[in-house]
């Protein structure tokens, strides 16, 4: 939201006003709060004159510092609250017991609080400037005129506005899930959930955080809408501002992007970690197609006698009956016998996921059990919330009443007991603010906040009832915290090279907003495919986290492109399934750390001002650089950062830094191992929950003389020296000793040409 007309003039209507100087602090252990006047202060007449702001800031972790600005005191309380964490001592960042978190001091010049490596500056002189600082260096500042109370004379609206500089060079992430470009410079960001697709500025996903390259990033505490200029009002600052009495924000110091996530994830929250079995290919029955347990059963012997491993099977939509969604019952037209068709599935290997959403349809028979209990959404006079877009009369669930959470909770255990083992959360993100919730929640707020409370509510039951470690859900919408409750997916994508990409940039920028795991539907979600473009999207898609293959009007059998297609989905399904040794100790350390799987270059790479920019391209991990080929003709331009690195599949080198031009078939996509790196790949190629230590290889890439890779493989930790021209494997569980072969080959003679590999069992 703008507020001025240039740098001289407010914007018509608009007036403004600003804390110019300090007139006292108060410091506390761990918080200081300061009052500030909005005009000078030159005689008594001057205290008689508002408005006067109170700053307050405190300190959650260590290199963590909030600071909470307010107009007025008195508003009512305004729920709901984001769900903050202080990170558990000794971990996410903080100090050992005993050690002080945080120090407060002032004298005539400046006010300070200093948390870890992280110190905030009160200047008590004017002109009136907050800095944030780490080891002297200012990261960031809030100058004359940067905080401010501006009001809308027209609307009467009262908004609290902040700015903080914007460094030479300096680029901004995050923001959630967003589709332009991933560097945010000169964007204007609204976080409102919208149902928007991926070919527009609005996004499913939500989050008011963002990440620099500068050592620190910014946490906006406020659930409902606030409205980011990015560079863009002024061209030097970030703008946040809310329609509020309160803002509140932190400042996150790293120094390092994946720091910042680290420290980010510790006081949002961090990522489950989903089961083994998620990290397969998931097929789908499509939106709109026509389907029944025969078509079902045809595509899964289908993908068995062309030998295409499948993880799991995924219903949408029309496994309820049409106008009844949601009524959480199989449609007995098509399917007559689901606890029998569910046990088949089983019995093939497979998990089984359906869709649902948090919408109660007029027709069906839950709308007047949930309206007689109290369960759906309301308006101001007492009447249920309904409209007729995507279902006819449709109701909200509303979540913030626990009885409304357990009859939601009900419907889907009975799904459980049947044999369904996860569920896709569709939408959410079209929540009303013209409601009175039942808990008495800011409908403004609650907008954002509600597809938290829906997710929860569904990974809560998938835990309770598959235990933890085998909860999964496939969500479309989300905000701050919602990283917790895994996986998301990038929602309405068109069958296009254009779209294919706007939903890695997306996905890049989800993952520099702290969430873990993302996927995406394979070949686009509206329209159908060309087969060269699926093709391609299919070696995106099995080096994404997760894998689906799913459409809107047409399947996505492979076989119904062409006969290469089956092809190229099993090479690189089964490329996938041998590498889980080495996904899922990425998985581990997204759930662990908040790093995400799919890594911006950015974020393994920030020293690299070739880096900054590069949104067609991803490191899976921190040792696979993945450049996704955008072409029917297979041309594809990729940067390789500095050091010798080594192709997965052919052991060819290339030396950075530099740019790289090739062309490749459907079979190939670049796919380069960086310098030391040792990657441990599976002895098993059609499933990806298996022993990932048995009979684990270890491929060595460029690893210099001396050098000593640890490399984690579920419970066990190998090690692997070079001396000389020899590499040595190292177990760390006597009990899986008998996995080493011989304990050591020969190293080819010059360090950093292809790859050596260590069979082990």
């Amino acid at each position: 939201m703008k507020f001025t007309d240039g740098y001289w003039l407010l914007r018509e209507g608009v007036t403004a006003a600003h804390p110019v100087e300090v007139l006292d602090v108060t410091a506390t252990e761990g918080t200081l709060e300061i009052h500030a006047p909005t005009q000078p202060i030159r005689h008594r007449g001057d205290l008689l004159k508002g408005p006067v702001v109170t700053i307050s800031a405190h300190t959650p972790m260590p290199d963590v510092i909030g600071v909470t600005f307010t107009h007025f005191e008195g508003e009512r309380p305004r729920g709901p609250q984001f769900e903050l964490h202080r990170a558990v001592r000794g971990s996410g960042g903080c100090p050992p017991e005993g050690h002080s978190a945080s120090q407060v001091s002032y004298d005539d010049e400046y006010a300070t609080l200093t948390s870890g490596s992280l110190t905030l500056r009160l200047s008590r002189t004017a002109p009136w400037r907050l800095d944030f600082l780490s080891g002297g260096r200012t990261l960031t500042s809030s100058g004359p005129k940067g905080m401010g109370i501006m009001r809308d004379a027209a609307t009467g609206a009262h908004y609290l506005r902040e700015q903080l500089g914007l460094g030479v060079g300096t680029s901004v992430y995050g923001l959630g899930e967003r589709f332009g470009p991933l560097v945010k410079n000169g964007q204007v960001v609204d976080v409102w959930n919208a149902d928007g697709g991926t070919a527009t500025e609005q996004a499913y996903k939500n989050v008011p955080f963002y990440l620099t390259d500068a050592g620190y990033g910014v946490f906006v505490d406020h659930p409902g809408k606030v409205s980011f200029e990015v560079g863009s009002e002024a061209v030097s600052r970030v703008q946040f501002s809310v329609e509020s009495q309160q803002l509140k924000y932190y400042v996150i110091h790293g120094p390092t992007p994946k720091d910042i996530l680290r420290k980010y994830t510790a006081l949002t929250g961090r990522p489950a970690l989903p089961p083994a079995w998620s990290f397969g290919l998931w097929l789908s029955t499509s939106f709109t197609t026509s389907y029944d347990e025969k078509t079902v059963t045809s595509f899964i012997e289908g993908m068995r006698e062309r030998e295409l491993p499948l993880s799991v099977f995924h219903f949408d939509c029309f496994w309820m009956r049409e106008f009844n969604w949601c009524d959480f019952r199989w449609d007995p037209r098509v399917f007559p016998d689901p606890e029998g068709m569910l046990a088949r599935l089983h019995e093939r290997g497979l998990r089984v996921c359906v869709w649902i959403n948090p919408y109660i349809a007029q027709r069906s028979p839950l709308f007047a059990e949930g309206k007689e209990l109290g369960h759906l959404l309301r308006r101001p006079d007492g009447s249920v919330w309904q409209w007729d877009l995507w279902q006819p009369g449709m109701a909200l669930v509303d979540f913030t009443s626990a009885a409304a959470r357990d009859w939601y909770a009900g419907k889907l255990e009975a799904l459980l007991a049947q044999g369904v083992d996860c569920f896709k959360t569709d939408f959410g993100e079209r929540v009303p603010v013209d409601v009175a919730w039942f808990d008495g929640s800011d409908p403004e707020r609650m907008h954002n906040y509600y597809t938290y409370l829906y997710n929860r509510t569904v990974f809560d039951v998938l835990r309770k009832h598959r235990g933890e470690g085998e909860a999964v859900v496939f969500a479309r919408s989300a905000t701050a915290g919602s990283q917790k409750f895994p996986v998301h997916w990038g929602g309405d994508c068109e069958a296009t090279y254009e779209s294919m990409a706007e939903s890695l940039r997306g996905g890049l920028s989800l993952g520099l907003s702290g969430f873990g795991y993302w996927s995406h539907d394979i070949g686009g979600f509206e329209g159908t495919p060309r087969p060269a473009l699926f093709k391609r999207w299919l070696a995106f898609g099995l080096l994404s986290s997760h894998s689906r293959l799913h459409g809107s009007s047409s399947y996505r059998v492979p076989w119904l492109f062409d006969e290469e297609s089956v092809d190229v989905l099993r090479h690189f399904t089964r490329l996938k399934l041998s590498l889980m040794p080495y996904l899922y100790e990425a998985a581990r350390t997204a759930s662990a750390e908040g790093t995400p799987m799919m890594r911006a270059m950015v974020l393994e790479f920030p020293d690299d001002p070739g880096c900054a920019h590069l949104e067609r391209q991803y490191m899976l991990g921190p040792d696979l650089l993945v450049a996704p080929v955008f072409s029917d003709e297979g041309e594809v331009s990729y940067y390789v950062p500095e050091g010798v690195w080594t192709c997965f599949a052919t052991g060819a080198t290339v030396t950075g830094p530099r740019w790289v031009r090739e062309r490749h078939g459907f079979l190939s996509v670049p796919l380069l191992v960086r310098p030391g790196a040792v990657i441990p790949v599976g002895a098993v190629a059609d499933r990806p929950d298996y022993d990932h230590t048995d009979g684990v290889t270890l491929r060595a890439y460029g690893l210099k003389r001396g050098a000593r890779v640890t490399v984690p493989v579920g419970d066990v930790t190998f090690t692997v020296v070079r001396e000389g021209d020899t590499l040595r494997a190292s177990c760390s569980d006597p009990a899986a000793a008998w996995a080493l072969a011989a304990g050591e080959r020969t190293a080819r003679a010059q360090a950093g040409t292809g790859f050596l590999s260590l069979e082990l069992g």
